[in-house]
């Protein structure tokens, strides 16, 4: 039997079917391949949105945690009274889904650089290891830095009054000299203003001194010569917070200690295994510290540092530093001005401090602002 033969019209009409079939199949593919594309990015975008939600929600965490480790801090210093309160100390606690570790200091462990006077910073400068000559010159930069400046007008103004006090018959002779003891020391003041002034212009500094209290401790590197690993050597020892002209041997770094004037290696170890071996005996390393005593204390304070440190179930850490001063109740809180806590206005003064609150913030600082760095 002979098979039908298959005409050229037909052939052709097959083909062309062939064709098309072909064709929409290449489209299915192309399709399937555009929604493959758009599901996988659509993943990626809803990993990321709930990693991105995770990294929030840790931050939440972190903060309320460092909040209670503070907020413990300032109960059981507050528990105590005022004499028998610990000017350093310890602890750990569980927040949420985290373990807290606090350590605490007096803050008055720190030299102040608004305070302190020039041979004590001199004295820390050499201790972090500056040639003395240098560490004299980096001291006098930062009273440079700090001494307000004496205006003219207030010269003139003392000078006018003093006129006008020596018109007195009586005592026109006292007068005229306290007339120019006070024209003296404003004198003197600008004479050093003016010097200081100079010397920025002189180094080509883009700015001038501020004459005015240091706002962080980081200012150090705007001060000409001051190197910033100098600057790195010296920010663990100092502070803008504590308001004292002192440090609290009892608990201040031995690197603070041996930048007393005077200091010896000899009191220095004295000082140390006395510490060690009677830490709440103040009298006792007053006593040691003889001729090295000028510039120290151990007087309770009320403004500490808390160093922070926030470990989550999953293993992550968080770093904080902060400084909170104590403020019993019905006391007015006295003390430098909070400084240095432009990191969100020291966390919103714990989210919105009132007149009643027990503490004051003054510094926060932790991982999320960026690297630690002291203030």
């Amino acid at each position: 039997m002979r098979g039908r033969a298959t005409s050229a019209p037909e052939f052709a009409r097959r083909a062309e079917a062939g064709a098309e079939a072909g064709f929409v199949l290449v489209a299915v593919l192309w399709i399937l391949a555009a929604l493959a594309a758009l599901a996988s990015i659509y993943s990626a975008y809803t990993v990321n949105t709930a990693a991105a939600s995770h990294v929030a929600d840790d931050r939440v965490q972190a903060e309320a945690s460092i909040r209670a480790g503070v907020e413990m801090a300032v109960f059981r210093q507050l528990a105590l009274p005022e004499k028998a309160r610990l000017a350093q100390g310890g602890f750990d606690l569980r927040v949420g889904r985290t373990n807290v570790a606090v350590r605490f200091r007096s803050e008055s462990a720190r030299i102040d650089l608004n305070a302190a006077p020039l041979d004590l910073l001199t004295g820390l400068f050499t201790a972090v290891g500056v040639d003395s000559s240098q560490a004299q010159t980096f001291a006098e930069r930062v009273v440079g830095w700090r001494t307000k400046a004496k205006t003219s007008a207030g010269a003139n103004s003392a000078g006018a009054n003093a006129n006008a006090a020596s018109a007195g018959a009586n005592s026109a002779g006292a007068a005229g000299a306290n007339a120019a003891g006070a024209d003296g020391a404003a004198d003197g003041a600008e004479d050093k203003a003016a010097k200081e002034d100079k010397l920025y212009s002189e180094q080509h500094m883009p700015y001038p001194p501020r004459h005015a209290p240091f706002d962080n401790t980081l200012e150090l590197s705007l001060l000409p010569g001051i190197s910033l690993a100098v600057v790195g050597r010296v920010l663990p020892f100092v502070t803008v917070f504590s308001g004292l002209s002192q440090v609290d041997v009892s608990v201040a770094d031995p690197t603070v200690l041996s930048a007393l004037p005077g200091m010896t290696p000899q009191i220095l170890g004295a000082v140390i295994n006395a510490r060690v071996q009677d830490p709440g005996d103040g009298r006792a390393l007053l006593t040691l510290l003889g001729p090295a005593k000028a510039h120290a204390t151990t007087d309770a304070s009320k403004t500490f540092r808390a160093s922070i440190t926030v470990e989550f179930d999953n293993g992550r850490r968080v770093y904080a530093q902060v400084v909170f001063r104590l403020k019993d109740q019905g006391a007015k809180t006295q003390g430098p001005k909070t400084q240095g806590a432009s990191n969100q206005s020291a966390k919103d003064q714990g989210a919105g401090d009132h007149g009643d609150e027990p503490y004051e913030l003054l510094y926060w600082r932790d991982d999320f602002d960026g690297p630690m760095q002291s203030a």
